[in-house]
Order: C-alpha cells, then sequence, then structure tokens
C-alpha cells in the first residue's frame, strides 16, 4: 500500500497589492467618518449662538401692523343711501379710512378682504397716504403724501368671494403709532349686500360719489363709523419685531371707548410698550368684534372658528392674549345645568385654543372674565351666571393650561362688591368700560411678557 499523501498546511496568503490599497482606503474614509460625527456632536453640544450676520436672524419679515376682524355686515351696518342700492353695494363709490398702526417700517402692504362675501369684490384704484395732521378720522391727507397702491403689478384688482387679496409691497415709511388713511374707488360697486366689514371701528370713514382717490380731501363726504373691506396692513421689519394678537369681544373691540380716539385697552397697551426699551417692535393686534363668542356664532363667527382666519394665520404672531367668553356666559339660560354646561365647554375650548396655537409656536396668556353684575341682561337674579364666571376665574388663574395669566377681573372689580365693576371705571351698563377702565385693564398687562428677547 502506497502511504497516504501529506497535505501540507498553506502558509500566509499576502494579497495583492490592489487588495491592501483598497482596504487602507476604507479604512480612512471610516475614520474620517469618525472625526466629522464627532466634530457634529460638538458643534451640537456647544450650541453657539447665531451672530448678528446671520442672514436668518437679520434679514427682514413681513409683520401686521395693524388689523381688523372681518364680518358680515348687518342692515343696520350697511353705508347709508346711495351707497346701499337694491342688489349692489359702495357702487361708483370712493372709501377714505383711517388705521392707526401699532409698529412701524419702510414698506407696507394692504390686505382686502371678502371672506362674507357671495360675489367677487372689485377693487378699482386704492391709494395710501398721511392724514391730515396726523390725526384719526379725518377726510383729508397730508399733501405730497398720496402714493398709488398696486396688486401684481395692476392698478385694479379682484378679490374673489371668500377670500382675501394682498397688495404689492410699497416703499412708504409709517412711524409706529400713527395713523394711516387708506382710500378705495369702486367703479362697479359688489354685485350684493354681502359685504364684509368691521362695525365697531371707533373712526370715521367717509363715503363719496366717483374716484377721490388721488384727491387731498374728500369734499362733501358722508361720514360713517365703520371700516369696510381693508382687513390687514402689513409693515416690512427686522426680525425682532413680532406681535401679540387679542381675541376678544367689544371689551376689547372697544365699546365705551373715544370715536377717533384710540383707547381702547390695546391701544393703551400699545402705548405703554411704546415707553419701554425695545417696545416699539411689538405690534398689536386687536382680534375682537361686539357680541362675538367663543362657543356660538354671533356677532361674527365664533372664536374657535375664526381662531385660523384672525390669529394663526396672520403675520409675526408670537403671543395671543384670550380675552373673551364673558357673551357665552351671559346669553346661556340662567339655570344650573345650562350653566354647568357653558363653564364646561369654555373650559374644553381655551384647551383647544391653547394647543392650537401652541402648534404655531405662539405663546397664549389667559385674561379672567370681568364682572357684569347690574347689568342688563346678562345679571340673573340667582346669580347663577356670577358663579359660572367665577369657577371659570377659578381655572383660568390655576389650570396651568395658559403660559401666564393676566387678571383683568381684580384690575376693574369693586373691593366691596366683587361681582361688580368699579362704578368709576364702566360706561354706565355695569358690563363695558370707559376709557380709564381701559386705561387699567391696559395697565394690568405685564409688558415683561412682550419685552424680553
Amino acid at each position: 500500500m502506497k502511504s497516504p499523501r501529506r497535505t501540507q498546511s498553506p502558509g500566509p496568503q499576502w494579497p495583492s497589492l490592489g487588495a491592501a490599497l483598497a482596504y487602507l482606503a476604507a479604512t480612512c474614509v471610516f475614520v474620517l467618518a469618525l472625526v466629522v460625527a464627532s466634530s457634529a456632536v460638538v458643534a451640537l453640544v456647544r450650541s453657539p449662538q447665531p451672530t448678528v450676520a446671520d442672514p436668518a436672524r437679520s434679514a427682514p419679515h413681513w409683520v401686521n401692523t395693524w388689523t381688523s376682524m372681518p364680518q358680515l355686515t348687518e342692515p343696520g351696518n350697511m353705508p347709508p343711501a346711495p351707497f346701499t342700492g337694491e342688489r349692489a353695494v359702495l357702487v361708483d363709490t370712493t372709501l377714505r379710512q383711517t388705521v392707526r398702526v401699532s409698529t412701524g417700517g419702510e414698506r407696507v402692504r394692504l390686505r382686502f378682504s371678502n371672506a362674507f362675501g357671495t360675489t367677487p369684490l372689485p377693487l378699482t384704484a386704492v391709494t395710501v397716504a398721511l392724514p391730515l395732521d396726523g390725526r384719526a378720522g379725518v377726510s383729508a391727507v397730508e399733501p405730497g403724501t398720496l402714493r398709488e397702491v398696486t396688486f401684481a403689478g395692476r392698478r385694479s384688482t379682484t378679490v374673489p368671494a371668500g377670500a382675501q387679496v394682498v397688495s404689492d409691497p410699497l416703499d412708504f415709511g409709517l412711524r409706529p403709532a400713527t395713523n394711516l388713511t387708506v382710500t378705495t374707488y369702486l367703479a362697479n360697486g359688489q354685485a350684493s349686500l354681502a359685504l364684509t366689514s368691521h362695525p365697531g371701528s371707533r373712526t370715521t370713514s367717509y363715503l363719496r360719489t366717483g374716484d377721490g382717490t388721488a384727491e387731498q380731501d374728500l369734499t362733501g363726504a358722508t361720514p360713517v363709523n365703520h371700516w369696510y373691506l381693508l382687513s390687514d396692513v402689513e409693515v416690512l421689519a427686522g426680525r425682532d419685531t413680532r406681535a401679540v394678537a387679542v381675541l376678544g369681544d367689544s371689551l376689547s373691540d372697544g365699546r365705551g371707548s373715544t370715536t377717533n380716539g384710540n383707547n381702547r385697552w390695546p391701544d393703551q397697551l400699545l402705548d405703554r410698550l411704546r415707553g419701554l426699551p425695545g417696545g416699539g417692535r411689538t405690534a398689536v393686534l386687536n382680534q375682537a368684534a361686539g357680541g362675538n363668542r367663543v362657543l356660538n356664532d354671533g356677532l361674527g363667527p365664533n372664536a374657535l372658528a375664526r381662531l385660523d382666519r384672525d390669529v394663526l394665520a396672520h403675520s409675526g404672531v408670537s403671543w395671543l392674549i384670550v380675552f373673551e367668553g364673558v357673551n357665552d356666559i351671559g346669553t346661556a339660560e340662567a339655570t344650573s345645568a345650562a350653566q354647568q354646561r357653558v363653564a364646561d365647554d369654555l373650559i374644553a375650548a381655551y384647551r383647544q385654543i391653547v394647543v392650537r396655537a401652541h402648534a404655531q409656536g405662539i405663546r397664549v396668556h389667559g385674561a379672567t372674565l370681568t364682572p357684569f353684575r347690574g347689568n342688563t341682561p346678562y345679571d340673573d337674579p340667582a346669580g347663577l351666571r356670577e358663579t359660572t364666571r367665577q369657577a371659570v376665574n377659578a381655572w383660568i388663574r390655576t389650570s396651568g393650561v395658559f403660559d401666564a395669566v393676566v387678571d383683568f377681573d381684580r384690575a376693574v372689580r369693586d373691593p366691596a362688591d366683587p361681582g361688580r365693576l368699579r362704578a368709576d371705571l364702566h360706561d354706565g351698563d355695569w358690563l363695558h368700560l370707559n376709557p380709564e377702565g381701559y386705561r387699567t385693564l391696559a395697565a394690568a398687562v405685564p409688558v415683561s411678557w412682550f419685552t424680553k428677547s
């Protein structure tokens, strides 16, 4: 027999030169990746603050500087004859309005709303100017300040039913807390009586037949204390300019304030902010309307329905003050069951408002509801509505749902009778405030909310 062949163990197998180079390259890539990843981790841990040269911080942005809550115009608030016809409104009409902006800028643009229109809204021509002597509610403008507004480069535009239109940016310097005149001409008017407006303007506007957009004064014009069609003014401002919006009812819309006085509490809050370092970079947007409610439609859609349009969609909003709910309590039946239901529903609605605003990065501040004892028809003999107001206020103060709370109730109630307003602060109906009452509300708001970096 032959001995079996002995198999020799192979010696070390050296790779080819190409394989060695490939292995070396892979190793270098892996090490480089570790270095890059390590550098990224270090950068994240150090979290350096952007410098002023960072375009994301230094680039200007659009901020709302004035706004009004759009509403469907009621018959009693329609333009007077001859500006309202049987089937159309504002035909061959010039409308001149003044609005008080909150923060300033060198470029402006306007928004016109047809939110409640059932037909298109054709705007033939629009101009802006500074009002004579800077005053609110005047029909004349300062000579040499009239400027034409365009839309996609054109003088005219049409706002579709239910929509809004934004003008082209216009080089037009505005100082904070000053008045702006906007003049609009409608050759054909709106072919229905479904007109979008803000009746509670507390500011005088003017109507006249024919195109007066280029005129210094609307001689012979008809005065009306309403705003029509115009819903927003925006300014191009630095990134540190931001806005606080107010969601409210007649107590924020200013019933009891002075016509052309701009002394609602949001106006007086703006005046306080202007006196502080950096306060001129905070816009105050009043999105309130008389009779408005949180839960149900009244004068205008309910607050839950209009939150997106009136707050979340606005430019530059960083804060929201919610001061609304007294009309829900006052119009609910004065029974224990109905009042318990409205209290529970209001609390649930406040939670919804906070959740939806927080999703947009907006801080939400709650305001307690002010007294109404002695008011007809809100005060009831058994005090059931007052019990509801107290329960809702206790929740606002203690729930922790709001980012912060301003106690308007404590600011204006009678210390000797907490269910009533102080006698010197209301306008005679024990519900609405006078200018001094609105000053007291404005003074209660912690301005540190809006002046911190």
